[in-house]
């Protein structure tokens, strides 16, 4: 059935310009800092810990807050939410640009993630009541999705220019224009909106949001990285136990913090785990060509980050393909198409060399990128129109919370499959070289740790470890690949099944309201 509403006005697509620029910083925010490792070790000299922290830490407190930071948007007011993440945003950039300590810049970087977590949900939940039609909602949504794909996928790419242009710091300071102007212009531009039907806010679910998530993402990073396995552990017990519990308590809450029902939906359940399987391609393709980039071909960070050009275009232009293909295909074709095409993507690392032309990755990586953003589009479209404007800022959490997963996934399993291979590969070839079982420990460790070991070393020593280190790394993104070729494939079929049926022009909301209760 095909719904009348009301059109969006001029101002409506101001609010939106708006909305996107925080997103788009929230997005880079997970991966700017990538390229700027070696220049903070050399500055504030942080352990391999504090360095895997100072990047781990934002996506943490992210992914953890999500839920319960949306159910307090909902509850005393999106926009106010959305002003107070600013606040908070901007202060902990300030913070980040003035560390002179490891643990000062870990602390900035989780008070990032604060901030990120109470905007985010903001910003789609938003959108979903400021564009009620839903044709100008599917282009508002796009445009959403395209920036958060450009995000990921620009990350590396603005951190290596700002870098080698200025400072580790800008990383940080660039963030604090954006904030001021959606401090400036939010109040004008957006609506306020809120769930009337919500009142206070159970703490105890609060906790056991923030507990699961925290817990299951660490165990991921951790169990797939091969370190702190006993941590990692308790850490899947605790977190799968209190999403457990969580996910009972709301079933029986007369307001709950995040409507699980909402699972029962069909098309809302398809769609999640379409926006989930989509970002961890382009996540997890990013992380192992990026180092390739640097680690194999020699780039340095701006060189890599010219080179992610094509991908950043492809990702910003996916979300509008799609759009446009919507309108005369079904959603369930055009998503299931662009995780193909993300698959082909993956698929070219089967030509890679440890020679290959830096073209070839840029190609790879553009491929990926425009079929995971065309599948984001519309996964996002389909997880928003599912539900009532009121229940906005529920879904838009689902639907974060999924990306941030989706960024964890791409990170910890593709990247842990590349470095398992790798750690694999080399300490089998320098068996032969006699070098002594530390400095093969080493060389096997990482890619980086090798180059340091051959510096270290010299001679035709140096170059039989970085012949057999380039060889190890580049099989093992070979080896990546395939895996991510067979997960793309398998998405695609999961989105042709459980998505079949939903139209582009249909008020989903409407059509199963009725399965969620």
């Amino acid at each position: 059935m095909t719904t009348t509403t009301s059109k969006a006005t001029g101002r409506a697509w101001l609010g939106l310009a708006v909305l996107v620029l925080p997103l788009l910083l929230i997005t880079i925010d997970g991966t700017v800092l990538v390229l700027g490792l070696p220049a903070i070790s050399a500055e504030l000299s942080p352990t391999g810990v504090q360095q895997l922290w100072m990047i781990d830490v934002y996506s943490l407190v992210l992914a953890g807050l999500l839920v319960a930071m949306s159910s307090v948007g909902d509850r005393f007011g999106r926009r106010r939410n959305l002003l107070i993440g600013a606040v908070v945003f901007a202060v902990a950039s300030v913070s980040g640009a003035l560390a002179t300590e490891p643990w000062m810049l870990i602390a900035a970087r989780a008070l990032l993630g604060v901030g990120g977590a109470i905007m985010m949900p903001s910003t789609l939940s938003l959108v979903r009541n400021m564009f009620l039609d839903r044709q100008q909602r599917r282009y508002a949504m796009a445009i959403w999705a395209a920036m958060a794909s450009v995000g990921a996928a620009v990350g590396p790419l603005v951190g290596g220019w700002v870098i080698e242009t200025f400072n580790w710091q800008a990383a940080f300071l660039m963030n604090i224009p954006v904030m001021i102007l959606l401090l400036i212009l939010g109040p004008f531009l957006l609506p306020e909106s809120r769930n009337p039907n919500l009142h206070k806010i159970d703490i105890l679910s609060v906790t056991l949001s923030l507990i699961g998530m925290v817990g299951v993402v660490y165990a991921i990073k951790s169990l797939t990285g091969g370190k702190e396995i006993l941590l990692g552990s308790i850490a899947v017990v605790f977190g799968l136990a209190s999403l457990a519990i969580f996910v009972r308590r709301q079933l029986t809450l007369p307001t709950p913090l995040i409507e699980v029902r909402l699972f029962t939906v069909r098309y809302f359940r398809g769609a999640v785990i379409a926006d989930l399987l989509a970002i961890f391609a382009m996540v997890g393709a990013l992380v192992a060509l990026v180092q390739y980039l640097q680690l194999v071909l020699g780039l340095n960070a701006l060189q890599a980050s010219l080179w992610l050009i094509p991908q950043a275009v492809f990702a910003a232009a996916a979300a509008f393909v799609a759009a446009a293909l919507v309108k005369k295909v079904l959603p369930a074709y055009v998503i299931a198409s662009g995780l193909l095409i993300a698959s082909i993507g993956f698929a070219l690392t089967l030509f890679l060399s440890p020679s290959s032309h830096p073209a070839l990755i840029a190609a790879s990586l553009a491929l990926v990128s425009l079929g995971a953003g065309m599948a984001l589009a519309l996964s996002n479209d389909i997880i928003m129109s599912s539900v009532k404007p009121e229940s906005a800022g529920q879904a838009a959490a689902t639907s974060e919370t999924a990306y941030e997963l989706g960024t964890t996934l791409g990170t910890a399993v593709l990247g842990g499959v590349l470095v398992a291979w790798y750690s694999r590969v080399v300490a089998s070839g320098t068996e032969a070289l006699d070098v002594g079982s530390s400095i093969a420990e080493r060389a096997s460790s990482t890619m980086a740790e090798a180059l340091l070991v051959a510096g270290e070393v010299g001679g035709n020593t140096a170059s039989a470890i970085l012949e057999i280190a380039h060889g190890a790394f580049t099989e093992a993104i070979i080896v990546t690949g395939i895996a991510g070729t067979a997960i793309m494939v398998l998405a695609a079929v999961w989105a042709l099944v459980t998505l079949r049926g939903a139209a582009a022009d249909v008020d989903l909301a409407t059509e199963h309201e009725s399965e969620i209760h």
